[in-house]
């Protein structure tokens, strides 16, 4: 089983979709059930999710922020 890719700071936008990990919620809900290739295959689905949705609608924990 591989670590769940969670950033423990969940915010669902209206599809769903955590704006924190890029995972839907029944992703998150069927994360212990899944196989380790399930999983593989939603985390991969999740970083895509992440990279279409636009940089404004970002959820902070989602990238670590720059310091200055």
């Amino acid at each position: 089983m591989l670590i769940s890719p969670c950033v423990r700071n969940c915010c669902l936008d209206q599809q769903d979709c955590c704006l924190g990990c890029g995972r839907f919620l029944t992703e998150i809900l069927q994360w212990q059930q899944l196989s380790e290739q399930q999983q593989h295959l939603i985390i991969e689905q999740a970083k895509q999710r992440q990279n279409a949705r636009q940089p404004a609608f970002m959820h902070p924990a989602a990238t670590p922020s720059e310091q200055s």
